[in-house]
């Protein structure tokens, strides 16, 4: 394991080498996102080739990562890709908080983001490499939650950008379908994809350590990147309306509408 393990950190560092030097030229460290999405799908395709672990457990996971991998590598190079000449805005901050070098900074930046690659798929390493020759119940139920999960994840992005793309809607609360229950229903689907791939993940050796996957995804999702920056923009830019949309849905889990 220990070998596969470094070829991928080697592969998926050298892809990050790549993407900061084109982020360089073009001044935009958002396309990050883009790669850090496709980095899994390469990991799944090295576990399919070098992993030892039992065929038909291998190529499950190495399909459910490449689905869950360039749906949403894709769905970022749309979004990132509309809009190459201009970066996000936490990117910008960054750059301003970096100068007068932010170039080096994003390169460790981008390295540390290829890290995290290897770090978040603990859970296909150890499905991978599970030798046992049945599947378990637990590793069907897993299945079944990420299948759920990616539709529910697909759902909502979709209701988003219609919501989106209706010229109407300019400045208002996207509240339609699960946005009606939740304010981050994609964030919610995203999270229970990696608690599917942690319940395959506890029939191999040492499985309980796939924990660590879903727990950091969620601690990204309401401490540093997701949640708390995404509402501070929405609140900047629809102030009173994002207000009374934070009183009357749930957070995380579309669940039910408050009144």
């Amino acid at each position: 394991m220990a070998m596969t393990i470094l070829v991928c950190t080697v592969i998926c560092c050298l892809v990050m080498l790549l993407v900061w030097t084109w982020a360089k030229a073009i001044k935009n460290a958002g396309v990050v996102d883009i790669f850090w999405a496709i980095n899994f799908s390469i990991i799944a395709i090295v576990l399919c080739l070098m992993a030892d672990g039992f065929w038909e457990r291998k190529i499950i996971i190495t399909l459910m990562v490449l689905i869950w991998s360039m749906r949403l590598g894709i769905y970022l190079l749309i979004r990132v890709g509309s809009h190459l000449q201009v970066e996000e805005g936490r990117y910008k901050r960054l750059r301003e908080e970096w100068a007068p070098n932010p170039d080096r900074k994003f390169f460790f930046f981008f390295q540390s983001q290829a890290l995290s690659n290897i770090y978040l798929a603990i859970p296909f390493f150890l499905i991978a490499f599970n030798k046992k020759p049945e599947m378990s119940i637990l590793e069907y139920a897993g299945i079944a939650v990420w299948a759920i999960s990616i539709l529910g994840e697909a759902i909502a992005d979709g209701q988003l950008k219609k919501f989106k793309a209706n010229a109407v809607n300019k400045g208002k609360v996207c509240d339609a379908g699960l946005w009606n229950y939740s304010r981050h229903p994609n964030y919610f689907f995203e999270s229970m994809i990696w608690v599917g791939y942690f319940l395959i993940a506890l029939n191999a050796d040492y499985g309980w350590l796939g924990i660590l996957s879903p727990i950091t995804i969620l601690l990204l999702l309401f401490r540093v990147t997701g949640i708390p920056l995404t509402e501070q923009q929405a609140l900047s830019s629809k102030g009173d309306a994002y207000k009374e949309y934070q009183r009357t849905t749930s957070v995380f889990v579309p669940w039910f509408r408050k009144k």
